[in-house]
């Protein structure tokens, strides 16, 4: 996201008192009983029968389901039959499906970490880490920042032009989930494994600067579902189904902070959010945690519904389905 707001930027001085309360909560949810398949089991009840065998990837050798072909990007990958068999010829096996850090038996823990202001100070670092699986969203930054949102990562989670230009996760496990919205997006991706340069009439669909290099070998490489974003979209937050219209098509389409929720519900036992969370009523606070836009910039955009996202969030929050470590969605732990 570009700065086209011109209001002051914004700096942020962290509570002490919520830091302390953030701190507790996270080691009581790290030290807590883990339960087998809980998010998921609670996000079942808002699912139809179809959702209780998606798939979160999609593999070499797996089948490719005819309604998988029913709407273009981002909730299929309609017309694109060709770039999507010769991407899959590059990925693994099904039979290789097992994550790099998983044991068998073992409850997981999942922490899919926000980009949002609040993290700001918060010194979360060294908690993070200590989730089993940690899912990163586009080019958050790690460097400097480890301080407040840890070095870990287990997921990198983006699209061309949110993916970060220099890789900066280290850790050897680290897997990269390509999450395609055109085309071009698959044909990035076969380039980025195949280490390549990106066909050039892909270049001018792309809106912004992409990178021309992930460091991953090809194993680490994993192409979401489609059908974990139609899922998130039509099922969890209830959106009208995509209508064709004169020019492109009508959608509503979920944030990848969202459809990470999802992703992980299928990865992990239960699921936490941290740096989630935008308070267009509050102009103090940072928009990411690490930059200085104001909050005001997310009302520029039009393709969420950051309110219809939020109202979903706080009710998982409230029933349990999700743990908030952060606070900015729905705060069970804050002072009343």
């Amino acid at each position: 996201m570009t700065q086209t707001d011109t209001s002051k930027p914004v700096e942020w001085n962290i509570n002490p008192k919520h830091k302390q309360l953030v701190h507790e909560h996270t080691r009581e949810v790290l030290e807590g009983e883990c339960h087998a398949n809980g998010t998921r089991t609670k996000l079942l009840a808002l699912l139809p029968a179809s959702g209780r065998s998606t798939q979160p990837f999609l593999w070499r050798d797996g089948p490719l389901p005819d309604d998988l072909f029913l709407y273009p990007p981002p909730f299929g990958l309609r017309g694109l039959q060709g770039k999507v068999k010769d991407l899959l010829q590059l990925l693994p096996a099904s039979d290789s499906s097992s994550l790099p850090w998983s044991t068998a038996g073992k409850c997981y823990r999942c922490v899919v970490m926000g980009n949002g202001g609040i993290l700001k100070g918060l010194q979360l670092g060294p908690l993070i880490d200590r989730f089993d699986v940690v899912i990163r969203l586009n080019s958050g930054p790690l460097g400097e920042f480890t301080d407040d949102v840890g070095q870990r990562t287990s997921i990198r989670m983006s699209y061309p032009e949110g993916t970060p230009l220099h890789w900066a996760d280290l850790d050897p496990n680290a897997l990269f989930v390509a999450v395609a919205y055109k085309g071009g997006d698959l044909s990035w991706t076969s380039a980025m494994i195949k280490k390549i340069p990106v066909p050039l009439l892909d270049w001018l669909f792309f809106w912004q600067k992409v990178p021309s290099e992930i460091p991953l070998e090809p194993q680490m490489f994993r192409l979401l579902n489609p059908r974990v974003i139609r899922e998130t979209a039509l099922d969890l937050l209830k959106y009208p189904e995509p209508r064709p219209r004169l020019w492109g098509w009508d959608q509503n389409i979920p944030t990848l902070g969202v459809t990470a929720l999802n992703l992980a519900s299928l990865l992990c036992d239960e699921v936490s959010l941290a740096g989630f969370g935008y308070s267009l009523s509050h102009r103090d606070v940072p928009l990411h945690y690490y930059d200085h836009l104001p909050t005001s910039v997310m009302q520029q955009q039009k393709m969420h519904n950051v309110d219809r996202e939020t109202e979903f969030l706080q009710k998982l929050v409230r029933e349990g389905a999700i743990t908030d470590l952060t606070g900015g969605i729905n705060c069970l732990f804050c002072p009343r």
